[in-house]
């Protein structure tokens, strides 16, 4: 494909094609979206919920909207997604019902990143995107969870839909529609932050080069200032407190730590290793992420070299699309290299995706092969390949351990201790035990300060949990962390207690299991490889 064809836009394109050929596009386009759908649906209706999005469900479950409002300032995200689900939860609170937001809001993402690859590219590689944003495994899991991200990607993708449709059209009511995506976006998530500083430069960029009506660009003023008053007040109401509790020096020194730069790491090491972890997360697979980044940076340069102008102002120049693909990675980058903002292979920064899914289809779509079916045949085995057998970074729970029927023979076992029994868990467990067993909040979550362990009924029963800043059992600490809870409960020598544990596996789980079986866990039950109960004593 010419480079000049990269920008040319969808009226031109629809034009050369067929009634037929308009008709098979349909069919496909819907085909893809179905099993994009679906395949969202069986992981929100398959898997039991991690304690992140057990987390984020307790947290909603207020008196009122107002603690709502106030529960959401205990974590490190806008207020947004807590106050929904504290509306959306009153009228259901099983997984598939929590997630189904998630799953629409991820698969009308790809839709809206399809339309406005197709205005500012071509058919071919809105087509390619489209597919990659449908069946990237790390998308179709964020799809699938109670979390923040699928609706930043909605609010994100039509925030720039619109902005461009608003410049090139005049329209008014278009950039309404972007701004009003713009605030959602800020309201969801502390990335936005990266994806509006690129918009309002982006958008500058436009607005020079087209010059709409003066009431478009007194429009577009207005919104800037809108939006700065509300990251204003979101400094002011939210992150001040979150910085006030070093919450994220606390994420950057855990789970974290490899998608920012460590004391005495050398930067461009660090630099390449983020760029190959980011790519690697968005296809599960690190051989496809070195060759999805290599597409790149080809799409990249198939922009920059292409000089010819567009023919009319109303469209962007290739230049102009090219800084909107690489600046947010270049921006979260540097907030990595100061510990700002982690950087790689990290949900964190799946926004990324926006700009990376299309450089890597502009790419794609330059590649023409003898055999036409040979591309199309490619790219769904290499995402076939992906999906069956992924090999992700970072946390990650298999899915045959992530079945709903385990977590529900776990339940069942716990539901048949004697009463007056003690469970003895980590935070991520007791999040899990308050939506699956004791219908009520068994850990610490909106109470300060946090107290190292906390006491709290479970029906029949007991569960005593770790102050949430220390998230899991560790080897190094467990023997300590359990003499505590002898000497804070005065729990007698030999007294015996059910260990619980689920969720994401800990660095050292091989020595954690060791210290277990020294205190009497000879006989543990396992339900899949990230539940464990067995009986311990106190030493």
């Amino acid at each position: 494909m010419p480079s000049a064809q990269i920008l040319r836009p969808n009226s031109e394109t629809m034009k050369e094609a067929s009634p037929p050929e308009v008709r098979g596009r349909g069919a496909l386009l819907l085909v893809l979206l179905t099993l994009g759908l679906a395949l969202r649906f069986w992981n929100a209706a398959y898997r039991f919920l991690n304690a992140d999005e057990a987390l984020h469900y307790l947290l909603s479950v207020q008196s009122s909207l107002t603690a709502a409002y106030r529960a959401s300032f205990t974590t490190v995200h806008p207020p947004l997604l807590i106050i929904f689900l504290h509306y959306w939860g009153m009228l259901g609170r099983s997984e598939l019902f929590l997630r189904l937001p998630s799953v629409i809001a991820g698969t009308t993402f790809c839709w809206v990143m399809f339309c406005w690859l197709r205005r500012v590219t071509n058919y071919s590689t809105a087509l390619i995107g489209l597919t990659l944003l449908l069946f990237s495994p790390a998308l179709i899991l964020l799809s699938a969870e109670v979390r923040q991200y699928d609706f930043l990607l909605l609010f994100c993708a039509s925030s720039l839909y619109f902005l461009d449709r608003a410049i090139s059209e005049d329209s008014g009511s278009m950039m309404l529609v972007s701004l009003l995506s713009l605030y959602l976006a800020l309201l969801t998530h502390y990335s936005s932050l990266i994806f509006a500083f690129t918009l309002g430069i982006y958008s500058l960029l436009r607005v020079v080069a087209v010059r709409p009506r003066t009431r478009i660009i007194a429009l577009w003023i207005t919104g800037q200032l809108g939006a700065l008053a509300l990251i204003t007040t979101l400094f002011v109401t939210h992150v001040s407190q979150v910085r006030a509790r070093h919450a994220m020096e606390g994420l950057v020194g855990s789970y974290l730590r490899r998608s920012v730069l460590q004391a005495g790491e050398n930067p461009l090491g660090f630099i390449a290793k983020a760029n190959l972890r980011l790519f690697h997360y968005l296809f599960s697979q690190g051989a496809v992420g070195a060759a999805a980044l290599g597409l790149f940076i080809f799409g990249l340069v198939l922009l920059l070299r292409d000089h010819n102008q567009p023919r009319t102002s109303k469209l962007r120049s290739p230049r102009q699309l090219a800084f909107l693909l690489i600046f947010p990675l270049l921006v979260n980058c540097l907030l990595a290299l100061f510990r700002a903002y982690p950087y790689g292979g990290t949900r964190h920064d799946s926004y990324l995706a926006i700009f990376v899914i299309p450089g890597i289809a502009i790419a794609l779509a330059h590649w023409n092969p003898r055999r036409r079916w040979s591309k199309p045949a490619v790219i769904a085995a290499v995402l076939v390949l992906c999906n069956l057998f992924p090999s992700p970074q970072g946390e990650y729970i298999r899915a045959r351990d992530q079945s709903r029927k385990l977590m529900a023979h776990a339940v069942s076992s716990l539901k048949l201790l004697a009463p007056g029994s003690t469970i003895f868990t980590d935070d991520q467990g007791g999040l899990l035990l308050s939506y699956y067993l004791c219908n009520s909040k068994v850990v610490q979550i909106e109470q300060k300060p946090f107290q190292p362990l906390f006491n709290a009924p479970c029906g029949s029963s007991a569960v005593i949990s770790i102050d949430p800043r220390r998230w899991t059992f560790k080897p190094e600490t467990f023997p300590e962390t359990l003499n505590s809870a002898q000497h804070t409960f005065k729990l007698s020598s030999g007294t015996p207690l059910w260990f619980f544990q689920a969720g994401w596996f800990i660095d050292n789980e091989a020595p954690l299991r060791e210290q277990l079986k020294q205190v009497g866990c000879t006989n543990p039950q396992t339900f899949g490889r990230n539940i464990l109960l067995c009986q311990i004593r106190v030493p």
